[in-house]
């Protein structure tokens, strides 16, 4: 399993690096917004500051895959998934209860610099001075999602649950997971989701907390290769 899944990792890395060159290369959100030509749908990659692969080449390891309006009749654009993770340009700040990705990096800074947040993640609304008494956080955490480095890859399929997005996400997490396997590429000593209090996070490397526990289909590979080679045309 372990030299399978290794040089599936060789295969995933060498297919997103197709995909990089594809696109123009990597960005980052702080320098991204809602003019920008983006697909209506898609899968996206996080990778994070000096968080390099050491098993399966090199260059930087994906900490986070993700997709939106997976379930029947979502209407989330791709945009506007990105865009809630990057927070507001104005303030600085964000909704961490409408971004799984900002309440657990903020779950990290929070034990990191061992500051009190009470209320960071209850609840799926929050007053105005529950939110105010966040905004450091939230700028924090903005701060560093901002600054990580994405690629996307266009598939615009209709939401629910046969989406072609949901197969790439679940099994390109699974895959990068090192949940209960031997770890491939793992993160490194300093990496801040060490710090989150999901030990799911902790034990997989990633920023994600569904599907790091599942197997993957490799057949998957076939799927993401073919959507990378209309993109290259």
């Amino acid at each position: 399993m372990s030299d399978g899944r290794l040089q599936d990792l060789i295969r995933f890395y060498s297919i997103l690096n197709q995909l990089e060159n594809a696109i123009g290369g990597a960005r980052a959100l702080a320098d991204c917004h809602g003019r920008m030509k983006w697909p209506a749908r898609g899968v996206y990659f996080f990778r994070e500051g000096s968080e390099n692969r050491s098993d399966t080449g090199e260059g930087p390891r994906e900490v986070r895959v993700g997709t939106h309006a997976l379930k029947a009749g979502g209407s989330t654009m791709l945009w506007g998934r990105l865009s809630t993770h990057r927070g507001q340009v104005r303030s600085g700040g964000g909704n961490h209860r409408g971004s799984i990705f900002r309440l657990i990096v903020g779950t990290a800074l929070i034990a990191l610099d061992g500051h009190k947040f009470p209320t960071w993640g209850e609840g799926r609304s929050a007053a105005k001075d529950t939110k105010a008494a966040e905004i450091e956080l939230e700028r924090a955490v903005s701060e560093i999602i901002r600054a990580m480095p994405f690629i996307w890859l266009s598939v615009d399929d209709e939401p629910g649950p046969a989406s072609m997005r949901g197969k790439i996400e679940r099994n390109a997490i699974a895959l990068l997971s090192n949940f209960n396997k031997p770890p491939l590429d793992p993160p490194l000593l300093h990496w801040l989701g060490r710090h989150c209090d999901r030990d799911r996070v902790r034990a997989s490397g990633l920023w994600n907390q569904n599907h790091i526990d599942e197997s993957y289909n490799p057949a998957f590979l076939d799927d993401l290769e073919q959507l990378v080679k209309r993109v290259t045309g």
